[in-house]
């Protein structure tokens, strides 16, 4: 079974920027399509940005150019790369797995959430 672990997260002041960690572990290759999404307090969870098998990225668009997706099966790690931060990216942020439906890219029912990493930005 495929886990997710997310580190990188922490407190940094708007402008700031930070960049997450997403190891996978109990694959012995990262073959799937990836995401992560992000749970502000008291909000639901979204979706922020994604990365296919073959490196296409899509992005939510309140962080379109200030955030990016990357990949690196040889690690099975997936990054993102935050910058330009503001208090309103304050979230827990989790990686994920992805499934299409032929609409939108979903969370696969079975896959168990890791433990997410708190971003928080303050000044």
């Amino acid at each position: 079974q495929v886990q997710l672990v997310e580190s990188g997260g922490g407190l940094v002041q708007p402008g700031g920027s930070l960049r997450l960690s997403c190891a996978a572990s109990g694959i012995s290759n990262m073959i799937y399509n990836m995401g992560w999404y992000r749970q502000p307090p008291g909000k639901q969870r979204e979706l922020v940005a994604m990365i296919t098998t073959d490196r296409k990225t899509n992005y939510l668009d309140s962080v379109k150019g200030r955030f990016s997706i990357s990949r690196d099966n040889a690690k099975n790690t997936v990054y993102l790369q935050m910058n330009s931060l503001k208090p309103e990216d304050t979230a827990v942020y989790y990686c994920s797995r992805l499934n299409y439906d032929g609409r939108r890219w979903l969370h696969p029912p079975g896959d168990s959430w890791g433990q997410g990493t708190q971003v928080t930005v303050s000044s």
